[in-house]
């Protein structure tokens, strides 16, 4: 494709690497470092004069230096006169009390969904997708989410309402839906320290499932979450790659990933040429 850059922030080089390859492209050069004061430096490597410019960052690791880098990124790559710089953030930082649908933004914005990737997965790894139920974690996602992934596997949903006492710790559970001789697969947007999940396996088991799978967008783990997933009755926990697992799945032989960098790609590529992303709100790209 002509007219086209593509660097990659210093957050998930594997996952750039993967979309670079999927689109035929090198990775542009560019040299990220910190002066001895913990002030980033940025130096694009390469000429991006007329260039429509992708910078891929993604919301994890250290957050708020990765998001100061493409910050640079972005301003370096402007005044070196790009035609165009498009940010591709594979996890939204600083998302988790929705404020991206407050109005925050005053330019273009394109929200990717994982939906097709893990309904494709459902498909191809459950044998008995046919008789799951789909579970959401907490009422508040029940709506959107699980049940237009419920829908679209023609199963039931369920959902566990759960009581907060404060943030990250769950005072009481109550399921409402039928989970009795089924498959349950849990569905939310992220987990962190994954005390929900867990104590919401732990609630489905005693309901009567006979399996228990947790399929996450942004598999964040922190704290003591690893050691949660490995103590609990998962089946597996899926998540995208839209944060690196490398090192989580080598502690956690539960933990599976789902590739989107091909989602990502396509996206790429239909804004570059013009063309609308609606088709991968419901398709996944070969």
């Amino acid at each position: 494709m002509p007219n086209i850059k593509i660097f990659s922030g210093s957050s998930h080089q594997d996952l750039s690497q993967k979309i670079a390859d999927r689109l035929g492209l090198e990775l542009g050069k560019v040299v990220t470092k910190k002066f001895s004061n913990q002030e980033t430096c940025v130096e694009i490597g390469e000429s991006v004069r007329g260039e429509d410019v992708y910078i891929v960052q993604s919301g994890c690791g250290e957050i708020n230096d990765n998001l100061m880098e493409l910050l640079i990124m972005i301003n370096a790559c402007k005044i070196a006169s790009a035609s165009r710089v498009t940010a591709v953030i594979p996890c939204f930082p600083y998302a988790r009390q929705d404020k991206k649908d407050k109005g925050f933004f005053d330019i273009p914005v394109d929200n990717l969904y994982a939906e097709p990737a893990v309904l494709k997965w459902i498909r191809e790894n459950i044998s008995e997708w046919r008789n799951c139920t789909i579970v959401s974690p907490d009422a508040g996602g029940a709506k959107r989410y699980v049940t237009s992934i419920a829908d679209r596997l023609n199963v039931d949903f369920a959902l566990i309402h759960k009581e907060r006492k404060k943030a990250n710790e769950v005072d009481r559970m109550v399921l409402v839906g039928d989970v009795k001789d089924r498959v349950a697969i849990l569905v939310d947007d992220m987990a962190d320290t994954c005390g929900t999940i867990c104590h919401a396996a732990d609630k489905l088991l005693s309901a009567g499932a006979t399996r228990v799978y947790a399929i996450l967008t942004h598999g964040i783990f922190s704290g003591p979450a690893i050691s949660r997933i490995n103590n609990a009755c998962f089946e597996a926990v899926v998540v995208t790659n839209t944060i690196p697992q490398e090192d989580k799945m080598k502690h956690c032989s539960k933990i599976q990933v789902i590739d989107i960098s091909m989602i990502l790609a396509e996206a790429i590529r239909r804004t570059h040429n013009g063309e609308s992303v609606s088709y991968l709100f419901s398709h996944v790209p070969l």
